[in-house]
C-alpha cells in the first residue's frame, strides 16, 4: 500500500521574494539547508549531498529539478545512490500579506528499500519538521 506523502506548512514573517531565494540561491541555502557544492535553479539540473539522520549514517542524496515557477515552486527528484527507489520534494509558496505561507511535499517515500531504517516515514517527517520548522524559520526571521 503505497505510503501517504509527508506534507507540512509553515507560515513565516518573510516575503514571498526573501523566502524564494532562501530556497533557490546556493549560497543562502548553505546557512540553513544542505551544503551543495553546486545549484543551479533550472529543470533538469542534478545536485547531489551527503546527508543522514546523524554522522555515522550519511548518504549521497541525488537530486534532479523537475518544475520551476518562479516565487510559488519548486520540485525536484531525491534518491539515494547506492539503493533502489525515488522520491520527489516539492516546495510551494503562498503570499500572505508581508509573510509566506511554504508548503512541503514529499511523497514516493514507500519506493525506498523497506528494510533499511534509515528511509523509514518518520525520519523524514523529523528531518523536515526540523528544517522548516526550525532551521528555515530561524534563518528567515533572524533580526
Amino acid at each position: 500500500m503505497p505510503t501517504e506523502p509527508i506534507v507540512i506548512e509553515r507560515t513565516y514573517n518573510s516575503r514571498i521574494t526573501r523566502v524564494w531565494k532562501a530556497l533557490t540561491d546556493n549560497e543562502e541555502m548553505k546557512k540553513w539547508y544542505f551544503n551543495f557544492k553546486e545549484f543551479k535553479l533550472e529543470i533538469g539540473f542534478e545536485f547531489r549531498f551527503m546527508g543522514g539522520k546523524d554522522e555515522n549514517n550519511q548518504f549521497l542524496h541525488i537530486c534532479t529539478i523537475t518544475e520551476i515557477v518562479l516565487e510559488r515552486k519548486l520540485s525536484y527528484s531525491w534518491r539515494y545512490d547506492g539503493f533502489e527507489g525515488i522520491s520527489y520534494v516539492t516546495f510551494e509558496l503562498f503570499p500572505d500579506g508581508a509573510k509566506t505561507l511554504v508548503r512541503l511535499t514529499h511523497a514516493g517515500l514507500d519506493s525506498f528499500p523497506e528494510n533499511n531504517p534509515n528511509f523509514i516515514k518518520d525520519n523524514f517527517v523529523q528531518g523536515w519538521t526540523y528544517i522548516l520548522g526550525t532551521s528555515l524559520k530561524e534563518y528567515l526571521e533572524k533580526k
